[in-house]
């Protein structure tokens, strides 16, 4: 890599070359694999599945509010002390926010993971294993299932106790992360990067101490869980405000509205914290270009920041390659890169190197993630171009953000394919905008076809929305739209396709093929493929699985066999 060529003469890099040598950005590049170990951690899964799971029934009205409604973090509290505080013996960087948590949250794993630091990290949800959401060492690695099932066997009494002691009241998420905190105590990691689960202030995370505290991130204000957030925008912002302590600084994504930012400086000017505002950080971040680097796009950036107001930091990186797309991935880089800038304002040593090196090999599974030619092949469709996008937001319990989920995908596609027909092939949860979402695709991409498909969803078969259902969405959305659609309930496509044999396509070039799939999504995948090669008129073209987190899963899960 030319990178690595570019530092090989710094007197810094020797210090360094036996981690490069590690290939420490894997982890957020491939996924852990479903070992046989992954059965050894059956009986806390099963622990866990026995409690209280918001993630899966959705969250209370009020919940996430400090309120009287709001989750009791005292229960929190009272856990961690019966562990023995183990959240009081590492440092650690609070993140909350809509949108952008988890990507922030791995950029900054990832530089300082290259200046050397074992780090620790806490994130939901998972994709493949349980595993994925505790990112522990150097590199940071999902915890080993035989490490996670010692320490749940280690702790279990005490859980026990507690969950007799809170009445039954302790929830999936709130022993899970008693057991991450436990796990980066025992580890002893050098720091620990958080992501909230809800909001902020009632967040079974916000336990962390003011001492513990290096800095708190907030990267998005939006609508998501607004009934458990207090019902408006402002409300989302006091929550996620939270997480802001004493003293320590507030990184702010951004952007923001201005009353929506005034509330944040507020609680920031009440806590004595400095604000860094990396939305406004000089505001010359920029996407220069995209290439292809080992058969997957990467986007050429300046990631140039000045900060000014309350503390001074600054860096000039030119020419980066990021491998996360879109303007929004580069927003979370800024982020992480402020947040980076502070932890060497107070003293950590955190070089140039370092963010350029993180910042370029962050990926995170099934977020925009384009396959290679290989792993295509390995799905039995050798040549094409597949992007897998599960978007977080699109797995959770929520409307409000597939709107804006879908305009960042039809971005990314339009950055890396603008030219290249596009199938989609969409699985997606019952309480999803299906409408806002297929609007975004329709108008927004050189669309051929679509397969819509189901998929198992966590909270059951009655999350799941039947293909049936998907696909007359997307035919009244294409006749409001004016966009002609060749469906499989009209009779020229039985006549086209219905038999199986393929008919002349003579006439009806120009219309979007619309149809529901009773299959796997291995068949959704082939049938997309075969839709393109009969109207692509031997283009590039490409395939696209989205619409659900657990329709990426289902992908993957096919590349391991």
């Amino acid at each position: 890599m030319q990178f690595l060529k570019l530092i090989s003469s710094s007197p810094a890099f020797s210090l360094r070359k036996s981690f490069y040598n590690k290939q420490w950005f894997l982890p957020f590049t491939q996924g852990p694999s479903l070992s046989s170990g992954d059965v050894e951690m059956r009986e806390l899964v099963e622990y866990l599945d026995s409690l209280k799971n918001y993630e899966k029934s959705g969250v209370p009205k009020g919940a996430g509010t400090d309120s009287d409604d709001g989750f009791d973090l005292g229960r929190m509290r009272r856990l961690m002390g019966r562990l023995g505080n183990p959240d009081s013996r590492f440092k650690a960087v609070h993140i909350a926010g809509t949108k952008g948590k988890g990507s922030t949250a791995a950029f900054l794993v990832n530089i300082l993971n290259a200046e050397g630091y074992a780090v620790g990290c806490y994130t939901s949800p998972h994709i493949l294993s349980i595993r994925e959401r505790m990112l522990v060492g150097n590199p940071a690695k999902p915890v080993p299932a035989e490490k996670l099932d010692y320490l749940f066997h280690q702790i279990k009494d005490i859980l026990d106790e507690s969950i007799v002691l809170e009445n039954g009241c302790l929830s999936h998420f709130e022993v899970l992360t008693a057991v991450a905190f436990t796990l980066f105590s025992q580890e002893n990691v050098d720091l620990a990067v958080i992501e909230a689960g809800l909001g902020g202030a009632r967040d079974a995370t916000n336990v962390i101490p003011s001492s513990g505290l290096l800095a708190s991130v907030i990267t998005t204000i939006g609508k998501e869980h607004m009934d458990a957030l207090g019902g408006s925008l402002e409300s989302i912002a006091m929550a996620k405000s939270g997480i802001v302590k004493h003293g320590r600084p507030l990184v702010l994504g951004g952007p923001f509205v201005p009353q929506i930012e005034h509330i944040l400086r507020d609680k920031a000017s009440v806590m004595n914290s400095s604000v860094v505002l990396a939305s406004d950080a000089g505001k010359r971040s920029v996407i220069k270009s995209i290439c292809f680097l080992n058969g997957r796009p990467c986007q050429h950036c300046d990631v140039v920041l000045e900060v000014e107001r309350d503390l001074q930091l600054s860096t000039n990186l030119l020419d980066v390659r990021m491998s996360m797309l879109g303007g929004h991935q580069l927003q979370n880089a800024v982020t992480a890169t402020c947040t980076a800038l502070c932890l060497r304002d107070m003293g950590w040593t955190v070089s140039d190197q370092s963010i350029r090196a993180g910042l370029e090999h962050t990926q995170l599974l099934g977020r925009s993630q384009f396959l290679t030619f290989s792993e295509a092949e390995a799905l039995g469709l050798p040549g094409a171009a597949i992007l897998l996008d599960g978007d977080i937001s699109l797995l959770r319990l929520e409307r409000a953000h597939t709107k804006e989920s879908a305009r960042a995908l039809v971005d990314t596609i339009k950055m890396t394919f603008p030219d290249a027909p596009l199938a989609l092939i969409v699985a997606m949860a019952r309480d999803k905008d299906h409408a806002a979402f297929a609007k975004e695709l329709l108008s927004g991409a050189r669309l051929e076809a679509v397969v819509l498909t189901e998929v198992d969803i966590a909270g059951g078969n009655a999350r799941t929305t039947p293909s049936t259902l998907l696909r007359d969405c997307w035919i009244q959305e294409s006749e409001r739209m004016g966009i002609a659609v060749l469906h499989d309930k009209m009779p020229e496509y039985q006549e086209s396709f219905g038999d199986g044999s393929e008919c002349s396509l003579i006439g009806m070039e120009d219309k979007v093929i619309v149809t529901a799939a009773d299959g796997s999504l291995a068949d959704s995948l082939h049938a997309a493929n075969r839709f393109l090669k009969r109207k692509a008129r031997k283009e590039p073209a490409l395939l696209v699985v989205t619409g659900s987190l657990h329709m990426v899963t289902s992908a993957l899960l096919s590349l391991r066999g």
